[in-house]
């Protein structure tokens, strides 16, 4: 049976170039529905499946009070919702293998949209010129795996450029479409979540090892801001078994304003879920940000390490990491599940360690601990180990410290 993919754009300005995507796709033996996101005028030489009376319907609305709705970012905020509607009612109908969207700014983000609903392994294909340069890519790509391709010119008209990666989207559509697959989340392997950052690589490597010993795989986040809130919501989706969170550093970045942001709810989603869970201050005593002469004024004098060429780590101070542990704590506390805390006292951080790293003050992280043990809940334990963060030996001890939750656990149940 052949494998249908839908292809979204706003054919107002869009559709000579989604009928050229849709016609090869059809070449390459696949099935196409389009959606049509336009909101100005009617579409240009394609007639869509879904039209944009019918998106806006789905969204609860109609087209014309779309187009007046006063601005341009209210109507788009509204014709998102649905084309996520119809995208996500295709994928339970089984009509929907993969999608495709071709897309200027607000065109992009529609499509991008959609796609973040998606589970990860539906094939997610977004061509826009806006995939390059001093972007944020969080709106295009979310916690998913979207793969974002940099048109070079922008989309209107066809020519050797435009042709040439629409062709390549409609063949990269028919390879993934036919042999790839969607996440299986009940494959009966023991799981095990680590957050982890290249600071923290030997530790987490170690621990690793140390879990398969003992029959569990362990699945690896980078914890930049997006791979917190991704393996927390994959972990709601009942994939870990448990989760090691290795490296917290995403807390530091949203209370300082660091690139790692992982947002409001980070740590607190898994004690929700009442997964165990070893919680390791790891990362905590830096946050992230771009070349030195890019670092933001209000922390221009502070120790910094240069990380690589684009991000430079600067050091969270004594006032900082007093809140962080406040924060640690109160966001443990809520937890439902086992929670042991790992603390390594020979530094947090690779510039971190005794008695000259760049990054070693004891007085900052005895705030930290000074403020987590009076606030955290007194049937959560703080274990001390005399190693350095990425000490693989700590990583081991992380890993055996999960383990005996996990025993525990199961001779309860």
């Amino acid at each position: 049976m052949p494998k249908t993919v839908v292809l979204i754009g706003t054919l107002d300005t869009k559709g000579p170039e989604i009928a050229y995507l849709r016609n090869r796709c059809r070449d390459l033996g696949l099935e196409t529905l389009v959606i049509d996101s336009g909101i100005l005028s009617g579409p240009l030489d394609i007639e869509p499946d879904f039209s944009q009376e019918v998106v806006a319907e789905a969204a609860g609305s109609t087209i014309d009070a779309l187009r007046n709705a006063g601005s341009r970012g209210a109507a788009v905020h509204e014709m998102m919702q649905g084309v996520r509607k119809i995208t996500l009612d295709l994928y339970a109908e089984n009509r929907l293998h993969g999608v495709a969207c071709l897309g200027g700014a607000e065109g992009a983000v529609m499509g991008a949209y959609a796609m973040q609903a998606l589970p990860v392994g539906v094939p997610k294909l977004l061509a826009t010129p806006i995939a390059s340069g001093k972007r944020h890519f969080g709106p295009l790509i979310g916690l998913r795996d979207v793969m974002v391709i940099h048109s070079i010119i922008d989309i209107l008209g066809l020519n050797p450029i435009s042709r040439t990666i629409f062709d390549n989207m409609a063949a990269a559509l028919a390879g993934m479409a036919e042999h790839g697959h969607v996440i299986d989340l009940d494959t009966g392997e023991r799981y095990v979540a680590v957050t982890m950052l290249g600071n923290t690589t030997k530790a987490v490597m170690a621990a690793k090892e140390r879990l398969a010993q003992d029959g569990f795989e362990a699945i690896i986040f980078h914890s930049n801001g997006v791979g917190g809130p991704a393996m927390e919501e994959l972990a709601g989706q009942g994939l870990f078994s448990g989760v090691i969170d290795f490296t917290t550093d995403e807390l530091a970045d949203e209370l300082v304003g660091g690139f790692h942001n992982g947002g409001p709810d980070r740590l607190r989603v898994i004690g929700r879920l009442g997964l165990p869970q070893v919680v390791v201050p790891g990362c905590i005593d830096f946050t992230v940000h771009g070349p030195p002469d890019a670092i933001p004024e209000n922390l221009r004098g502070r120790p910094v390490y240069t990380h690589n060429p684009v991000f430079t780590l600067v050091r969270t101070l004594k006032p900082e990491m007093a809140e962080l542990g406040h924060r640690f704590a109160q966001r443990l506390n809520e937890a439902a599940g086992p929670v042991k805390i790992a603390y390594p006292t020979q530094g947090l951080s690779i510039p971190s360690y005794p008695p000259d790293g760049v990054f070693w003050d004891p007085e900052a992280d005895a705030a930290f601990m000074a403020t987590l043990r009076s606030e955290l809940r007194a049937d959560i334990p703080i274990l001390e180990y005399e190693r350095h963060v990425n000490d693989p030996t700590f990583g081991i001890e992380a890993a055996e410290l999960f383990l005996e939750m996990s025993n525990t656990q199961a001779a309860q149940s």
